[in-house]
């Protein structure tokens, strides 16, 4: 989730954040609109991330307009906000308690109801009168922007589109082959066995809903994993589920058709024993391989955790002793 992402990757985050402030703060943003919103754009060009940019007077009163970013795009708006209360917001109590550039944990905003993290730092006027730059930044979007994943974002929506076509395509074949081998059962009901042929017939049917099972599994696993849940592609445990999950409904399949080979020779078709054994060693060598996937894969995470944890811990240390 993106509050794990969020832990994993906190002190970036913050550092980030702070040297943003940093590099924009200046007294002039307190009563220059214009440098305010150019400020704006330039961070926006740089980090789309960014939501929010105004200025808080000593007593927690908005004294500067929203600058606010949509769509990459900054608004032009006027008299967005002024005058607004702000003394109690967490944010504001904190960077007056410590004077010092604060970034908060996250929070739902309730502009537009997503979460995000405000960066505050103290400004000193040259009448000795401290205000406050607040920045807000949407957490999703920040998260996006250190992975370098922001790109592949933007083209979400049509991979969710393609695979949703996809797998209602699929689900199409399956209501296809049910047709059919419901057709048939219905003609085998109806016609009593009399030919060699006719006792291999259900067999046959078999067959088909087997492979539509095995087509309704394929089908159902890529709905789910590309298009109804959330799937975080930096996360080895995701692909390594979404592959489980395929391979799992292809050897189970592979598994089917071998054992009904086994009866179609049993009852006579000896013709068709080698194919039979062959396919089961196939379903043997697929379930041992997936396996040591699974295995190794899931070895590999928990290293890669590990390493993760170690890491942070010595930068907390670091941060402590500092």
């Amino acid at each position: 989730s993106i509050i794990e992402r969020y832990h994993e990757y906190r002190t970036p985050i913050r550092e980030l954040l702070k040297s943003i402030v940093t590099g924009i703060a200046d007294v002039d943003l307190i009563s220059d609109q214009d440098g305010q919103r150019q400020a704006m754009v330039s961070v926006c060009e740089r980090y789309p991330f960014v939501k929010i940019l105004y200025v808080l007077n000593e007593q927690g009163l908005q004294i500067s307009e929203f600058s606010t970013s949509k769509g990459g795009e900054v608004s032009s708006e006027h008299d967005v906000g002024l005058g607004r209360d702000r003394r109690h917001r967490p944010y504001f109590v904190q960077v007056k308690a410590r004077q010092g550039v604060i970034v908060t944990e996250p929070y739902l905003s309730s502009a537009d109801s997503s979460l995000c993290l405000t960066t505050s730092m103290p400004l000193r006027c040259a009448d000795d009168v401290s205000c406050y730059l607040v920045l807000d930044a949407n957490l999703e979007a920040l998260v996006s922007f250190l992975l370098g994943d922001t790109q592949r974002r933007r083209f979400e929506p049509l991979f969710k589109a393609m695979y949703a076509l996809l797998g209602l395509s699929l689900l199409g074949v399956v209501g296809l082959l049910m047709f059919n081998a419901l057709s048939d059962l219905a003609m085998a009901l109806i016609h009593p066995i009399e030919t060699e042929t006719d006792k291999l017939r259900p067999f046959s049917i078999i067959i088909v809903i087997t492979l539509a099972m095995a087509i309704f599994d394929l089908a159902k696993t890529t709905l789910e994993e590309e298009v109804l849940m959330h799937k975080d592609v930096f996360r080895h445990s995701a692909t390594r589920r979404t592959t489980t999950r395929f391979l799992a409904s292809i050897i189970i399949a592979v598994s089917i058709e071998g054992l009904l080979l086994m009866f179609k020779s049993a009852m006579g078709a000896t013709d068709h024993l080698f194919e039979a054994a062959f396919v089961m060693f196939s379903a043997a060598l697929l379930t041992v391989a997936l396996g040591v996937y699974v295995y190794l894969g899931a070895r590999a995470e928990a290293n890669l955790v590990s390493a993760r944890k170690i890491t942070q811990a010595e930068k907390n240390h670091m941060e402590i002793d500092s």
